[in-house]
């Protein structure tokens, strides 16, 4: 059953306000999506995949943090971090 603006709202705020101090990137990566998708009432596990194997531009094996294919990839980097290195 599809969720209300209300209900998303809701989540949305419950989800902000919970993870607003996080900063370990590593060890909470996961589920900060995996809490993200429930805002919306879906499942990750369903649409998405963690640590997509992928080949960088120079040819180098890489990973992508979280990938929704032909929708959503995501480096994840804590507050503050610099993420012109993850762009290229």
């Amino acid at each position: 059953m599809a969720l209300s603006w209300n209900e998303i709202n809701d989540r949305a705020l419950k989800f902000s306000n919970e993870w607003a101090d996080e900063t370990r990137e590593r060890a909470e990566k996961d589920s900060f999506w995996n809490d993200f998708f429930e805002v919306f009432g879906i499942s990750r596990r369903r649409v998405a995949t963690f640590e997509k194997p992928v080949k960088k531009l120079g040819g180098n094996q890489g990973f992508i943090d979280l990938f929704w294919k032909g929708t959503l990839l995501i480096e994840h980097k804590s507050k503050g971090k610099n993420l012109d290195k993850a762009f290229e």
